[in-house]
Formats: structure tokens, C-alpha cells, sequence
């Protein structure tokens, strides 16, 4: 009888711990900088092949330890053998331009980047406000009244 006592209180232990953690996760997400990242042909880059061709494998490795970690959210090959693209959530542009630097494509010349600060919209919310009213509702920054 303790010991299923003693289960269930860590069971509600750990319950209570998760939502806890969930329910704090997107406060911390919000205090987090986002960065797009677009990476082009680098002068290691192999002519004549696509980025499926190049050797991207400690790349790809990167990435997915970014993203395990947390610090990449979103990640891929541009379908048009133009480089590719990632998505940061950072605690600053210090860390975003860390983590670039230390890219093994960077590193090699296969890619070459450039970094922008993205603000992202917070679609959903304008979604659900645009559902009760008759009119569309935009992004506070872009409306005006100037006609």
C-alpha cells in the first residue's frame, strides 16, 4: 500500500513539474530573439551540383544538435539550389551570430550567410479577432490612418 502511495505522489510530482514547465515554456519563448538566416553558395561550394550534393553531412549534424537544443526552430534547402534557410530563437544577436560562425559550412566557405532580426506576427491572435468582427484586423505597426 506505501509503495503505490509513494508511485502515485511521484506520478503527481512529475504530472505537476511538466505543467509547470509547459505553462512557463512560452514566456521564455517570447523573451527569445528570432533570426532568419539565409545561407547562399559559398567559394567551397560545388559548382554544378545541387545543395543535395554538397557535402552538408557535419552540417546536418549542426543543425539538428541546434534544434535538439532549441536554438533552431526551422531549417532546410531552398528547392531552387539556392543555399537554404534558418529560423533562430536566441537570446541575442551575440548567440545567432555564435552559432552561424561555428556552422561547419560556414566554417568550410561551402555556405556563405546572411543574418536578419525577425519580428514574427502573431498570426493566430489576428486570426481569432478577424473571426468576430466584420472587418480584418491588422498587425498594430501596419495600420494608419493616413489614406
Amino acid at each position: 500500500m506505501n509503495a503505490c502511495l509513494l508511485g502515485l505522489t511521484f506520478a503527481l510530482i512529475c504530472s505537476s513539474s511538466r505543467s509547470i514547465a509547459a505553462e512557463n515554456e512560452p514566456q521564455q519563448e517570447q523573451t527569445k530573439a528570432t533570426y532568419l538566416v539565409i545561407y547562399r553558395p559559398g567559394p567551397a561550394w560545388l559548382v554544378g551540383k545541387s545543395v543535395l550534393e554538397q557535402p552538408l553531412k557535419e552540417h546536418g549534424k549542426y543543425m539538428l544538435s541546434l534544434y535538439i537544443k532549441g536554438s533552431m526552430k526551422l531549417a532546410g534547402p531552398l528547392t531552387d539550389d539556392a543555399g537554404g534557410a534558418v529560423l533562430l530563437a536566441v537570446a541575442d544577436e551575440s548567440e545567432a551570430k555564435t552559432i552561424v560562425a561555428a556552422d561547419p559550412a560556414v566554417k568550410s566557405g561551402i555556405f556563405v550567410y546572411e543574418m536578419h532580426p525577425w519580428k514574427l506576427q502573431p498570426w493566430d491572435e489576428f486570426a481569432k479577432k478577424t473571426k468576430g468582427s466584420t472587418q480584418p484586423v491588422a498587425p498594430a505597426e501596419h495600420q494608419s490612418g493616413a489614406r
